[in-house]
C-alpha cells in the first residue's frame, strides 16, 4: 500500500507500471523490477522482443550500491536503465554486446539530447552474465549508483539527487535492430548511440528488493533462496467473465477522457440538460483544476503550476518525474485533466474551410466549420501578443526570420484575422493564453460544466472498456470501485457513451471492447484483461488504427548574433533568469507569459501528383547542433518545417501484448510525393537566407549538406510531430471508416467518438484548435440525433 501511495501520481492504471518480484532460476538471484515478454517492435510489427530489468538491494539503507540484471532478446541492441525515471539529469546505465563480450557505460543527459559519459559509478560484471542464440543477460554490481549530481544551466553549484530508499520511479529505453546503427562503435564504452526505439517507466519497489542474501550474491555462494513471490497468472478468454452490475446511478451520457474533445462535449451536453459523467484517468493539472504538485519554487507565491505558466512549456520534456505523460503508449500523451491542452505549446490556429474538403475525407455534412469556430472563439479568443501588457518578449527570432521571409515574397499577417489565408504568409503565433496563464478548455468549458448539478467529474478513473450487449452499450467498466458499483458506470435506457481518449487511448478502449481488426482483438485475448472481452460472436470488425496521419517534421538550427537562445530553456524550472521570473510573479507578463515559439509561416506546394500540400514553419529560440564544430550556443534558434494539410501518407497504430499503444506502420513519407513536396517547400523557404540575413549561420545540417540529403537521411525516430489523427476516422461506410457522419461507431447503437481520431486527414496547423472545433461540430450533431436521452 505504501508503494502504491508513493507512486499514485504516475497513473491510475498503475498496476501495469508496478515492479514485480522474480527469481532467476540460473543464478538463484531474486530481484524486483519489470519483466516484459513478446512486445511488438514499433518499427517492425512482425518482430517482438523481451526485456527484464531487475535489482537487488542490501538491507543497509545507507548503502549506495545494488546488484542488477538485464535480460533481453538479441534484437535489443542496447538497453538503457535510468535510475531516476526521467531521461533528463538522472544517472543511467547503458549496456550492449560486442561479439561475445558486454560493454557498459554510465551516462547522464542534460535534457532530451544524447547522454554524455558520467564518471563516478563503478560497474562490475558478475559471472552469471551470459549470451545464447536468442537472449543476452548482463548481471552486474553497481557501486556509487544511488546518488548523482548535475549542474543546472547557469547555476554556480551542482544539484544532488538521491534515489529513494523505499520506492522510486524508474525507466528504460532500448534500441532495436530495426533501427540502423544503434551503437556507432560497439567495442567502445564511449560510443555514440542512436535514439531509443522504445521506452517505458515503472514504480520500482526498493524496499521489496532488499535481501539478506546480498553478500552471497556477490560471493557466488548462493545456492537456493526461499522467498515469497507473488503468484501471477495469464488470463485467457476462458477465464470466468466479469458480470457488470445493473445497480447504481444511470447517466444520459458518459464521456471517457478529459481532454479537449471530452471536456467540450461534457460541457455542451450538460448545458443541454443531460445528466453527464466525465471520466478522466489522471488527476488535476492547472491551479484552477486543483493542481498543486508542480509549482516551481520561484512562483510559489502565485500557486501557479507548470501547467499554468506558459513559459515552462519546454520543461514539460525535462521534468525529474514526468508523471503527466501516459506510460501505456510509445508516443507522448497527456494523462491528466485537460489532456494535451495542458502540456502543449497552446498554439491556436482555427481550421480554414478548405480543411473540411471532400478530397480530404470529410462528409458533406461537415463542410463548413464557421459556426463551430464562432462558438469556440466566443469561449476562447486567441491572444497575440500573449503577454497581457501587449508587448512581445524574446522576439529576436521573429525579427531575423521576418527579414528573410519578407524578401522571399511572404506576406506578414495577423494570423487569426483570416483563418483561410495560409499561402505565403508569416506572423507571430496566436495562443490560448489569458491574462498571462494557460487558458483552454480547463479554464472555460470545464468550469461552466462543474457549476451544473447534472454534471459529475471523476478523476483517477481508468476506463478499461465499454460494457455491451451486442451493439448496445450499457455502461463503462473502470478501476474506480469506490465511486461506482463494481467499477461500472451505467447508462440510462437511452444513454450514450462518447469516447474522447485520444488517437491511442480511444483505439485501445475499442480493442478491449471487442471492436477492431482481428489481430488487435487477438492481442487483447492474450492479455491480462482477456476476460473483459465480449463473446467472439459479438466482435465488431472495423478498421480501428488504420489510416493514421502525423506531420513529418524536419528541424534546422541556426545562429545569429542578435538572437538570445535563452540558455536553451534549461534553467527555467529551477533557476530562471531573476528579472524574468520576478516580472512574471508580479504581473504574469514578460517572457514567461508565452511559450517558446515566436514565428509561424505557411506555404502551399503543388506536387508532381497535382496534390496541393501545405508547409508550416515554426521557430523558437534555442537548439542543439548536430555534426557541427564550434558555434555560439547562446545565439541558436530552431526552425522546424511540418508538412500539414494535403499529406497523403498514412500509417497504422495498434497495441502490443502489454496493451501498450504503438505505431505499427509509421505514417511519415509512405508516399514519396510527400517527401518530394517537403524537400521542394523547404528549399523554397530557405532560398537565399544567407544573403537575406547577414550574419546568419546554419549549423544543422552542417555546411555542405544539401536539403535533399538531409531529408533523405533524417531519422524516422525524430520525424514525428505528435499530431496524430485518423485512427477512428469519420466516413460513409465501415470498410474504410470507424464512425459515421454523426460520430457514431458503425454497427453500434449508442457508442460515439469525439477526439482527434475521427479527423480523416492532417489539419492545416497544430491539432489543438482543430480538435476543439470538431468537438463543437460533433456534439451538436450527437445532440440532434434522434433516439437519445
Amino acid at each position: 500500500m505504501k508503494l502504491w501511495l508513493a507512486l499514485a501520481g504516475l497513473l491510475p492504471f498503475i498496476e501495469n507500471a508496478l515492479a514485480v518480484n522474480y527469481c532467476d532460476p540460473q543464478n538463484s538471484f531474486c530481484f524486483t523490477g519489470i519483466q516484459k515478454f513478446g512486445l511488438t517492435d514499433p518499427q517492425n510489427s512482425a518482430a517482438t522482443f523481451d526485456l527484464s530489468i531487475g535489482a537487488a538491494y542490501p538491507t543497509d539503507t545507507t548503502s549506495t550500491e545494488f546488484i542488477g540484471e538485464i535480460v533481453a532478446t538479441r534484437n535489443v541492441v542496447w538497453a538503457g536503465y535510468d535510475f531516476g525515471g526521467a531521461m533528463s539529469n538522472n544517472l543511467m546505465l547503458l549496456v550492449w554486446t560486442n561479439g561475445n563480450n558486454f560493454v557498459s557505460s554510465t551516462r547522464m543527459a542534460s535534457g532530451y539530447v544524447p547522454p554524455s559519459l558520467y564518471a563516478g559509478p563503478i560497474i562490475t560484471q558478475l559471472p552469471s552474465s551470459m549470451m545464447n542464440a536468442t537472449h543476452w543477460k548482463f548481471v552486474y554490481r553497481c557501486q556509487n549508483c544511488t546518488q548523482w549530481s548535475y549542474r543546472p544551466s547557469g547555476a554556480s553549484t551542482p544539484t544532488t539527487v538521491t534515489m529513494s530508499t523505499t520506492s522510486q520511479v524508474q525507466s528504460y529505453g532500448i534500441c532495436l535492430n530495426s533501427t540502423s546503427a544503434c551503437v556507432a562503435t560497439p567495442s567502445s564504452p564511449t560510443s555514440s548511440i542512436q535514439q531509443h526505439s522504445y521506452f517505458d517507466l515503472w514504480g520500482q519497489d526498493v524496499t521489496g528488493g532488499r535481501t539478506s542474501a546480498y553478500s552471497s550474491y556477490l560471493s557466488g555462494t548462493v545456492t537456493s533462496i526461499s522467498v515469497t513471490v507473488p503468484i501471477t497468472s495469464t488470463r485467457t478468454s476462458t477465464t470466468t467473465s466479469v458480470t457488470p452490475t445493473t445497480s447504481g446511478t444511470g447517466y444520459d451520457y458518459i464521456v471517457v477522457g478529459g481532454g479537449a474533445g471530452g471536456i467540450i462535449a461534457a460541457d455542451r451536453l450538460s448545458e443541454a440538460g443531460k445528466k453527464v459523467l466525465l471520466l478522466e484517468r489522471g488527476g488535476p493539472s492547472t491551479k484552477e483544476t486543483g493542481g498543486t504538485r508542480e509549482v516551481p519554487t520561484w512562483a510559489r507565491s502565485t500557486g501557479l503550476t507548470r501547467f499554468d505558466i506558459p513559459g515552462l512549456f519546454e520543461n514539460m520534456f525535462a521534468g525529474s518525474n514526468p508523471w503527466w505523460w501516459c506510460s501505456d503508449m510509445t508516443v507522448l500523451g497527456g494523462c491528466l485533466i485537460g489532456g494535451g491542452t495542458v502540456i502543449n505549446g497552446m498554439l491556436y490556429f482555427p481550421p480554414p474551410n478548405m480543411e473540411f474538403a471532400a478530397n480530404l475525407g470529410w462528409p458533406s455534412e461537415w463542410r463548413d466549420p464557421t459556426a463551430a469556430v464562432t462558438k469556440l472563439f466566443a469561449r476562447l479568443p486567441s491572444r497575440t501578443p500573449p503577454s497581457p501588457d501587449g508587448k512581445y518578449y524574446l522576439d529576436q527570432v521573429y525579427t531575423v526570420l521576418s527579414t528573410h521571409f519578407s524578401k522571399n515574397n511572404y506576406s506578414e499577417v495577423v494570423i487569426n484575422d483570416d483563418r483561410d489565408r495560409k499561402d505565403g504568409v508569416y506572423g507571430h503565433p496566436a495562443y490560448n493564453f489569458n491574462n498571462g496563464i494557460r487558458s483552454g478548455v480547463t479554464h472555460t468549458y470545464l468550469q461552466t460544466a462543474k457549476a451544473r448539478s447534472n454534471f459529475r467529474l471523476l478523476m483517477y478513473t481508468y476506463a478499461y472498456n465499454v460494457v455491451r450487449n451486442g451493439p448496445t452499450i450499457t455502461g463503462v467498466r473502470t478501476n474506480n470501485t469506490i465511486d461506482l458499483p463494481n467499477g461500472i458506470a451505467n447508462l440510462t435506457p437511452k444513454g450514450r457513451v462518447i469516447l474522447s481518449g485520444g488517437v491511442y487511448g480511444t483505439a485501445r478502449m475499442l480493442f478491449t471492447s471487442g471492436i477492431g481488426p482481428a489481430d488487435m482483438l487477438s492481442q487483447v485475448s492474450k492479455s491480462s484483461v482477456a476476460n473483459l472481452l465480449p463473446p467472439s460472436s459479438q466482435y465488431i470488425d472495423l478498421p480501428v488504427g488504420y489510416y493514421v496521419s502525423d506531420n513529418p517534421s524536419i528541424n534546422f538550427v541556426f545562429t545569429h548574433p542578435s538572437v538570445d537562445a535563452y540558455d536553451n530553456w534549461q534553467s527555467i524550472w529551477s533557476n530562471p533568469r531573476t528579472a524574468d521570473a520576478n516580472q512574471y510573479v508580479a504581473s504574469q507578463t514578460g517572457v514567461f507569459a508565452s511559450s517558446s515559439h515566436h514565428f509561424v509561416s505557411w506555404k502551399a506546394i503543388t506536387g508532381a501528383d497535382k496534390v496541393t500540400r501545405y508547409l508550416q514553419g515554426m521557430a523558437r529560440p534555442g537548439g542543439y547542433a548536430s555534426g557541427f564544430g564550434s558555434y555560439n550556443a547562446s545565439a541558436t534558434f530552431s526552425l522546424t518545417f511540418y508538412l500539414s494539410l494535403g499529406v497523403t501518407s498514412r500509417g497504422r497504430i495498434g497495441i502490443n501484448s502489454d496493451l501498450r499503444g504503438v505505431p505499427l506502420v509509421q505514417p511519415w513519407f509512405q508516399d514519396t510525393n510527400d517527401k518530394t513536396a517537403m524537400i521542394s517547400g523547404i528549399t523554397q523557404a530557405l532560398a537565399n537566407i544567407s544573403t537575406n540575413v547577414p550574419g546568419i549561420q546554419m549549423i544543422t545540417p552542417p555546411s555542405g549538406t544539401s536539403i535533399q540529403s538531409y531529408v533523405d537521411n533524417y531519422s524516422k525516430a525524430s520525424m514525428g510531430s505528435n499530431h496524430w489523427v485518423g485512427s477512428t476516422r469519420i466516413g460513409a461506410n465501415s470498410s474504410t471508416a470507424v464512425v459515421d457522419t454523426n460520430c457514431k461507431v458503425f454497427n453500434t447503437d449508442n457508442l460515439f467518438i469525439l477526439d482527434a481520431g475521427i479527423i480523416p486527414s492532417q489539419p492545416m496547423s497544430n491539432t489543438h484548435a482543430a480538435v476543439m472545433t470538431i468537438a463543437e461540430m460533433g456534439v451538436t450533431r450527437i445532440l440532434a440525433l434522434a433516439g437519445g436521452p
